[in-house]
């Protein structure tokens, strides 16, 4: 008598057998494909195109580390700090008056906002600048007395013209942040006996920065960018000295790519500042903090560690 062994009844049934494996086939994108090849084609053309022109390539390099161009460096990130410092002050104070119960200081703070943020900032910057054609004198009574041309100077031109329509920006920014805070939290203050100044200060404003450091970070790279604008006013700026130098030596192109240049690399480095700073704030936030630039590029260069007893 023989033993069927792939019985299925009876106490001894052989088990069937388990499924069989997926076969999985990953789908195809043809259009990725193609969408690579029309990006390449174009960016080929576009080399070609500047290779065609005549340009100068070997002024770039010549002038890239020149004594005035560097001065230039140094103003321009000078001016970001100062117009940065003034507007972020006065958006502050701005989006506590907008905040205000009382009529009179919100409604001052809504025109404010609203003039600065509806005009351009080459109109203000050419304003602040012209004043002196209006104006033969500046009279403070007995602060300050000068002549209009000396006291407005180029350096207090551009901080006037980028602080002032920077606070307009900024005071939308501080007063979202400050209105994503509960409103609970500051009733609780209020009723342990804290002051509305300790409350913005201790409870509010610490809790509002995760909303405001984001979009602040971003005003620092776009002011360091607008200060351009301020050749057209006279301050001595990256851009200005790019101009004058490219005038004067007859690379006048070369001289706007070497700007360039020197912008990509500062907003650069503002990026990455800006991405340690929100880091940090963005901690007790998130479960898990994103990786830094320096750990995805160990994890991407160096070999996955295993563990002990597991053979490749």
């Amino acid at each position: 008598m023989t033993v069927d062994v792939n019985k299925t009844d009876g106490p001894d049934a052989t088990p069937p057998a388990g499924p069989e494996a997926i076969k999985a086939i990953p789908v195809r994108h043809p259009g990725r494909y193609v969408s690579a090849a029309v990006a390449l084609a174009l960016l080929g053309s576009v080399l070609y195109a500047f290779a065609q022109g005549n340009i100068n390539w070997d002024a770039i390099p010549d002038y890239f580390f020149d004594d005035r161009i560097i001065d230039g460096v140094w103003n321009t990130l000078l001016l970001t700090v100062l117009s940065m410092v003034i507007g972020i002050v006065g958006g502050i104070l701005l989006a506590v008056m907008r905040l205000s119960k009382n009529p009179v200081t919100s409604s001052i703070a809504w025109f404010y906002i609203w003039f600065f943020r509806g005009t351009p900032v080459l109109v203000q910057l050419f304003v602040w600048f012209n004043l002196g054609l209006v104006f033969e004198y500046i009279n403070l009574g007995p602060i300050y007395k000068d002549y209009w041309s000396s006291f407005m100077t180029p350096l207090l031109t551009a901080l006037l013209g980028l602080g002032l329509n920077e606070a307009a920006y900024m005071a939308e920014i501080c007063r979202a942040g400050l209105l994503s805070v509960d409103e609970g939290q500051s009733e609780a203050s209020h009723a342990l006996g804290m002051s509305h100044t300790k409350t913005l200060r201790r409870i509010v404003i610490p809790q509002a920065m995760r909303v405001i450091v984001p979009p602040t970070g971003n005003e620092v790279i776009n002011m360091l960018k607008t200060t351009s604008l301020v050749s057209a006013v006279q301050f001595a700026d990256l851009f200005k000295e790019a101009q004058d130098i490219g005038q004067n030596a007859g690379s006048t192109v070369e001289m706007y790519f070497l700007a360039a240049a020197w912008y990509l690399i500062m907003t650069s480095i503002l990026s990455v500042g800006q991405y340690y700073v929100e880091r940090y704030y963005a901690r007790g936030s998130s479960h898990s903090l994103p990786p830094t630039p320096l750990q995805r590029v160990k994890a991407a260069v160096l070999p996955t560690r295993r563990p002990k007893g597991v053979s490749a």
